[in-house]
């Protein structure tokens, strides 16, 4: 495995494997990685021949200053964990790399997918900042497919978006989230979420879990739905930034719930903000056909 720092440097890596068309797919990542992400990096490395995973927290998508700086950063552990799942090469760039001094470009994507829900609570430039960062990695990388996870569901819709807008060659592969035993979502926030915070987290899954609960005792209207959720997360002592059940592809809300429709949530829970999301499954179908 090699680790490079530069886009000059990663470019040329790359050249033997594009010389022999060999196919490749990327694994983009803020770092401190965990067991998410070596899914991703499972999937890449079954169906790639060259696997690239990038390690840069992107400035350009925090709002907040303090966010950015309490943003964990193990790099040496995750030059490890990415070894150990295969990975080719591992892109390293630090901001000025990244972003030359004087740099004003911007990708930016309009309406709902970037305006609602996380762009809402996070103000748009969040995704701004998303779509700025992932086309210019796009660029360096160049691979045939890129692979995110499910937890970040909106994410995964705006580069989508911005790769059918664009007209990019690359397949975005989005892989189920992974959670933890009690069923909290990985993510690299946990790390700051401890002691009675980490037990309140558990109430993110809670209310995801009483929407499918309400859905398979026959509940549609979205509304009463949403508030057994939200009530879920009452004994839990969290309460939602917003909790929503929108169209899986356009984050519209929805009234009436059916099978395939998106219950995304956001909550504040001790120093961190968490966010987590579920599709709302026909249980009966399932079980009918299995």
């Amino acid at each position: 495995m090699l680790v490079v720092r530069t886009i000059a440097d990663l470019r040329e890596a790359l050249r033997p494997a594009r010389r022999e068309e060999a196919s490749i797919g990327f694994v983009p990542t803020m770092g401190a990685l965990h067991h998410g992400h070596e899914a991703l990096m499972e999937r890449a490395r079954t169906e790639c021949d060259v696997v690239v995973l990038s390690i840069f927290v992107n400035p350009t998508q925090f709002n907040d200053p303090t966010d950015l700086e309490r943003y964990p950063r193990t790099e040496e552990a995750d030059v490890a964990i990415a070894e150990k799942n295969g990975v080719d090469f591992v892109f390293m760039p630090s901001a000025e790399e990244m972003y030359r001094p004087g740099s004003t470009i911007e990708v930016r994507l309009d309406g709902p997918l970037v305006d609602s829900l996380e762009g809402a609570h996070r103000g748009s430039d969040h995704f701004h900042g998303v779509t700025t960062v992932v086309t210019k990695l796009f660029n360096i990388v160049q691979p045939e497919v890129a692979y995110f996870g499910q937890k970040d569901a909106q994410q995964a819709l705006v580069i989508r978006a911005l790769v059918r807008e664009l007209d990019m060659p690359v397949r975005i592969d989005v892989v189920q989230t992974v959670r933890e035993d009690d069923g909290l979502a990985m993510s690299s926030r946990n790390i700051h979420v401890k002691g009675r915070d980490r037990e309140r987290a558990l109430g993110l899954k809670a209310a995801l879990d009483e929407a499918q609960s309400a859905y398979d005792g026959g509940e549609r209207d979205a509304a009463a739905l949403t508030e057994r959720a939200v009530a879920a997360m009452k004994p839990f002592e969290v309460v939602p930034e917003y909790l929503a059940i929108v169209d899986r592809v356009t984050l519209q809300p929805v009234e009436t719930v059916e099978p395939g429709a998106l219950v995304v949530i956001a909550a504040p829970v001790g120093p961190v903000r968490l966010i987590d999301n579920t599709v709302i499954k026909d249980t009966a179908q399932l079980t009918r056909s299995a």
